[in-house]
């Protein structure tokens, strides 16, 4: 049985099947993306809620994992050469799995850089871009007077969806097969409309690539899982 005590988190956390994956997570857009990951692969894991709303990824135990004190993080015990190892960031834990399994990135390398593309454009233009949208549309941002920021990321919000829009013309996914590229990006579209109502500020209906696309992800029983792994309280 792998021995995990070397890691912090497994006294805040502990592993009750320290032989399968650890994921440390909540269902948050960017939480889910290594959930579906996980559902879609296959692999064994067991999963830890990390209350956010609480704080919890300010732990001391949390950061000891990742640093940067956001979820979502893991503990593989069966990394490379055998050796349990820790990755965060959702877009290294995405890459990481892939490379594990050989599934979900393709090994030709125009396409597997291809794919990279996309998931760096989801980390770095989509999530941070939407997440704020959400911040002035349903959490405090909604109460500032000022909406000139409120504004820009509307605008930044909807420049990216049109950037999505036109990759996905004639085509189911955003590479040539369902990847990591869409299901880090699943995720955060499904939240404009399931957690941010921002379906028709931003006219997400227009998107008729996207919501085609979104249509498929979300049809997928993987996808369904994962969306909701941790689950939180009752």
């Amino acid at each position: 049985m792998p021995d995990l005590s070397s890691f912090p988190i497994t006294q805040r956390w502990p592993a009750l099947h320290p032989d399968r994956l650890q994921l440390y997570a909540a269902p948050t857009p960017n939480g889910v993306k290594v959930s579906i990951m996980l559902e879609e692969t296959g692999l064994a894991y067991e999963p830890h809620l990390v209350d956010i709303s609480n704080n919890e990824s300010k732990d001391p135990a949390f950061l000891s994992l990742n640093p940067n004190g956001r979820i979502p993080a893991i503990i593989d015990p069966s990394g490379p050469d055998g050796e349990a190892i820790a990755v965060w960031e959702s877009g290294a834990i995405l890459l990481y799995l892939a490379d594990k399994t050989g599934q979900l990135i393709s090994t030709a390398p125009a396409q597997r850089y291809e794919t990279l593309a996309w998931v760096f454009f989801q980390v770095a233009g989509v999530g941070p871009t939407f997440g704020q949208l959400g911040f002035f549309l349903r959490f405090a941002g909604k109460d500032y007077e000022d909406k000139r920021p409120r504004q820009r990321f509307i605008d930044e919000s909807k420049r990216l969806l049109g950037v999505l829009d036109r990759q996905l013309e004639g085509r189911d996914w955003l590479v040539d097969d369902y990847s990591i590229a869409d299901i880090a990006t699943l995720g955060w579209v499904n939240a404009l409309v399931e957690v941010y109502a921002a379906g028709d500020i931003l006219g997400l209906g227009d998107y008729a690539n996207i919501q085609a696309w979104l249509g498929r992800g979300l049809a997928r029983p993987a996808v369904q899982r994962g969306l909701h792994i941790p689950a939180r309280p009752a």
